[in-house]
């Protein structure tokens, strides 16, 4: 097994974020710690509330979502592509301020399948919700140039 180095680490954490896609730009997912074991991002309460104020449990399972394949691709070594096809959440308690961070770490990876755990918590350390991905892993698609 390789050690990942800190610029590894940091060029991986640059890497997802510039290509976290428009849902995850708009809820304000930013990822803060990346490795090929274990994603880290943080997620602001503030903007994803329903009507009660309290977060919305939907935008937890988009936190949950958006890390776990993110942590599969990267488990790859961007090799392949990640496509969830299931996913499960428990919403514990609710959060009302501050930021929430989620926690993605590797379960299992063949060829073809990742499933992966990611538990959100807030700022107190106290789990809002957890949640179980599994992801399809194809292949990547070849990189389409612009016609000429």
């Amino acid at each position: 097994m390789t050690v990942q180095s800190n610029q590894e680490s940091a060029a991986d954490v640059e890497r997802l974020n510039s290509r976290s896609g428009e849902l995850a730009s708009r809820l304000g997912i930013v990822v803060t710690e990346a490795s090929a074991k274990r994603i880290v991002a943080t997620m602001p309460v503030e903007g994803n509330r329903q009507p009660y104020g309290l977060l919305h449990g939907g935008a937890s399972v988009v936190l949950a979502e958006t890390i776990g394949s993110a942590l599969a691709v990267l488990a790859t070594g961007f090799v392949k592509t990640a496509v969830g096809v299931e996913i499960n959440a428990t919403h514990h308690r609710s959060a009302k301020a501050g930021l929430v961070t989620g926690t993605a770490t590797v379960l299992a990876i063949t060829k073809s399948m990742a499933s992966i755990a990611i538990v959100v918590e807030d700022e107190e350390g106290k789990p809002v919700c957890t949640s179980r991905l599994s992801c399809l892993l194809r292949d990547r698609p070849p990189v389409l140039l612009p016609e000429q």
